[in-house]
């Protein structure tokens, strides 16, 4: 079972995400990030192809999009905070941009 990242786990888990785009969420343990395109096709593409991920994992972010904006915040509702789940899909995703 998945658990709340240790004080360990959030400086070597989610530290290097904040150094790359990545923020606190205000008011709750979760990380958010806006990722922009330039149009919505690639907006839409991206969300497409970090759905797969996210279904793969079981683990599903909240995010909308807008237009080309994307907006994801990561948190693991089952307990109540951050999770390695949220590190490895936050990852997958800036990988994604690669694409």
């Amino acid at each position: 079972m998945t658990e709340l990242l240790s004080d360990t786990g959030r400086k070597t888990m989610i530290a290097p995400l904040l150094a790359n785009g990545w923020a606190m969420a205000e008011g709750r343990d979760a990380i958010c990030k806006t990722f922009v395109f330039d149009d919505f096709t690639q907006a839409f593409a991206f969300m497409t192809r970090a759905a797969l991920w996210a279904e793969k994992w079981d683990h599903h972010p909240e995010w909308s999009n807008v237009y080309k904006t994307v907006s994801v915040v990561l948190t693991t509702h089952d307990v109540g905070g951050l999770s390695v789940l949220d590190a490895k899909l936050a990852r997958k995703m800036d990988q994604l941009l690669a694409v």
